[in-house]
């Protein structure tokens, strides 16, 4: 697995500086580069470090606000310019590539899990997510906004870190946050800020479903607390699409 993350360290020593310096938010921004040794084997980096807490509810002001934080601030990087940027691709793990890369992964979840839900209704929800793509230029993707990779202080979003799947391509990617982090009232909030048209939206959702469905596959029979957060999130999606239909 380690060596999946090697080509990291040197794309984010080249494109870093580089999206820091157009951007308000502060990012990870390496400082050395290490070379392999006996010792370690891999490439390596040290970056600035960067105050702040690692993101939960109970650390946010106002929900609403940092929907609108954050989504400006993918809205920033997006609009960066991405010439010559790596494309999405294994790399990355395809983020801002083609979800299709993910179908047999996702609907051998979704068969296995026919009985916990509606079976017809996600394939609903997963089918509607591959039916477009990204027509646009390729722009810039972090590829896991998480709330692990986002350091809040004061209450407010202050920083965004670990770039190690950036990448370029479809932005759809970076907004799974809609359904896992937030609510109703911030989701639509986060949603405008990122302007994104319906089909991107589909798009975006699709990546949420996934990631929940194949970690709540995974976890089921193992990790009840990591199983039914997942769960939370397969519902949370669910109930979105029926509302929005």
């Amino acid at each position: 697995m380690i060596q999946l993350s090697v080509p990291q360290v040197e794309k984010e020593q080249k494109w870093l500086p580089f999206l820091a310096k157009h951007l308000s938010t502060p990012i990870t921004e390496p400082l050395f580069k290490g070379e392999p040794s006996k010792d370690y084997p891999y490439p390596w980096s040290i970056n600035k470090w960067l105050d702040g807490e690692t993101l939960t509810l109970n650390k946010i002001d106002d929900l609403n606000q940092f929907a609108y934080d954050l989504g400006k601030f993918l809205v920033d990087l997006q609009s960066i310019d991405a010439t010559g940027g790596p494309l999405a691709g294994e790399h990355n793990f395809y983020r801002g590539g083609d979800l299709v890369v993910y179908d047999k992964e996702c609907r051998e979840a979704i068969n296995n899990n026919a009985d916990t839900f509606n079976k017809h209704l996600l394939e609903e929800i997963w089918g509607l997510a591959l039916t477009s793509e990204w027509d646009g230029e390729p722009v810039w993707v972090h590829g896991d906004v998480v709330p692990g990779n986002i350091l809040i202080k004061n209450g407010r979003l202050y920083a965004v870190i670990d770039f190690g799947i950036l990448g370029i391509g479809d932005p759809s990617c970076d907004a799974a946050m809609a359904w896992t982090f937030f609510d109703d009232s911030s989701r639509k909030i986060f949603k405008d800020t990122l302007n994104f048209d319906e089909e991107t939206w589909n798009r975006a959702r699709g990546w949420a479903l996934w990631k929940a469905l194949i970690t709540y596959n995974y976890n089921e029979q193992s990790n009840k607390a990591v199983a039914d957060e997942q769960f939370n999130i397969i519902k949370v999606i669910i109930n979105d699409y029926e509302n929005q239909r």
